[in-house]
């Protein structure tokens, strides 16, 4: 997926980085990914690690990570359920199609008539098989992330979900087809949460917490309210011209919050080893992040140069750099038990 803040092209800097850190052998310890997002950087570790915990307020995270993550055993005939899901007939009827699609007089053009059918025809026997206990826990997330990133790809928009495209482009033309979303099998148990990590930080303990809240004011879940609204699949009155849905507001989006939120995380945080990704254009600027870890142990920062995520043309023309800078701030925390 094409997300705000994707750790996709740095996962491997970030690994080797923590490896220098914490040391290559990290088959003991236990890793933290508490704002995971797609989940990269869990996935990064969950091959090295005894455990990952992974967390994020958003829906469409939390189906993600309890597949990519939770899911660690074969499912047998995944591929099976994949392929009727491919080849039912469609409805007509469903929430996506009369308020996100064109045809159906809603005035949204988030998918093409038929891939917003489709994306109902699927999502309701998702919930039926789940209902009736045709599929377990396991196979019902990994047929939800298959969904979300399936329907992701064929969305109508320039990238996040805040607003449709007026005409529908090329890629959104492409017929929906439910794709498996792969995860890694191994015989270690992982632990996913939809929580508010300051608050999810009270109750877990670990050995190394990677932190990458958001940067800026915006806001994860309006920008992507439409996954929640596939995941979720309950009824709601869609708000406005982008048929938003009530929605979180995250205190690290917000100027007046932001720190005092991560202060307490940091404060919280039973691990040994944390390590924070942000980049220079952070509503916190290095020296306050460098002034509220150094409180808490010994602190050291690296950085590296890459390319500037562009949620559209717009925001690529109103930024004439098209790289940035991303920072690991790093503290070994003492007294952290």
């Amino acid at each position: 997926m094409n997300y705000i803040g994707s750790k996709f092209k740095l996962s491997s800097w970030i690994e080797e980085e923590v490896k220098n850190v914490v040391g290559s052998d990290l088959s003991k310890k236990i890793f933290c990914d508490i704002f995971a997002g797609t989940g990269i950087v869990g996935r990064t570790f969950k091959k090295d690690v005894k455990q990952v915990i992974s967390n994020d307020l958003e829906h469409y995270s939390f189906v993600l990570n309890k597949n990519y993550i939770e899911n660690h055993e074969a499912i047998v005939n995944k591929e099976k359920y994949i392929e009727e899901l491919n080849n039912l007939p469609l409805i007509e009827d469903g929430f996506i199609y009369q308020n996100y699609c064109m045809g159906s007089g809603s005035e949204r053009q988030y998918f093409s008539d038929e891939n917003g059918k489709k994306i109902d025809t699927i999502r309701t026997k998702i919930k039926e098989w789940k209902e009736s206990g045709k599929i377990n826990e396991n196979l019902y997330y990994f047929l939800l992330a298959s969904l979300v990133e399936s329907a992701d790809k064929i969305a109508n928009t320039a990238s996040v979900y805040g607003a449709f495209l007026k005409h529908i482009k090329k890629s959104a033309l492409k017929e929906l087809v439910l794709e498996p979303a792969h995860f890694l099998e191994n015989e270690n148990t992982h632990l996913v949460f939809n929580k508010d990590s300051n608050e999810l930080i009270k109750e877990i303990s670990g050995d190394i917490l990677y932190l990458d809240p958001p940067y800026n004011q915006r806001q994860y879940s309006s920008n992507y309210h439409m996954l929640n609204t596939i995941t979720q699949y309950d009824e709601f009155i869609p708000k406005g011209k982008t048929g938003l849905r009530e929605y979180n507001r995250s205190d690290y989006s917000k100027k007046g919050e932001v720190h005092s939120s991560f202060e307490d995380l940091i404060k919280n945080a039973k691990f040994e080893y944390i390590f924070l990704s942000y980049n220079n254009e952070g509503l916190m600027s290095e020296s306050d992040v460098q002034n509220i870890m150094k409180k808490y142990g010994k602190y050291s920062l690296i950085q590296k140069e890459y390319q500037r995520f562009k949620a559209d043309k717009t925001e690529s023309r109103n930024h004439k750099a098209d790289k940035t800078f991303e920072y690991l701030h790093i503290l070994k925390k003492e007294n952290f038990l």
